[in-house]
């Protein structure tokens, strides 16, 4: 199961983004995942728990935000949002299209709680 190697990179980037703005808690993370990105959504939920547990994330709701699938035709350069499993143009039909969306699996968001805010500009 990949999900959980992919939530373990993910929480390591939520505990890198909460140490930088010094906060100690994290309430909530937002991906954007696309159906072609080959991760589940069901399977990221319960290896999102398994990563979590004992970091500054253990008590962090996991939000998933599914992103449509869009393609750009080459013949026609018409842009349309298709089922996962049908990627031709909408408008004329054509096969020859280009992804341009569906394939994600992007961090969106992290909600921190209890951090000090860098009102100086300072990294």
């Amino acid at each position: 199961m990949h999900e959980l190697a992919l939530c373990q990179g993910l929480i390591s980037t939520v505990e890198r983004t909460a140490a930088k703005h010094r906060a100690n808690g994290v309430s909530r993370v937002e991906l954007l995942l696309g159906p072609l990105s080959g991760a589940e959504g069901p399977l990221l939920e319960r290896a999102f728990d398994v990563a979590r547990a004992g970091t500054i994330a253990e008590n962090a709701d996991l939000v998933i935000i599914e992103a449509p699938v869009t393609v750009e035709c080459h013949t026609c350069g018409k842009a349309s949002e298709v089922p996962p499993s049908r990627l031709l143009c909408r408008a004329c039909g054509g096969w020859q299209v280009r992804v341009t969306s569906g394939e994600e699996l992007l961090l969106k968001s992290i909600e921190l709680t209890d951090f000090e805010p860098d009102i100086l500009g300072a990294n």
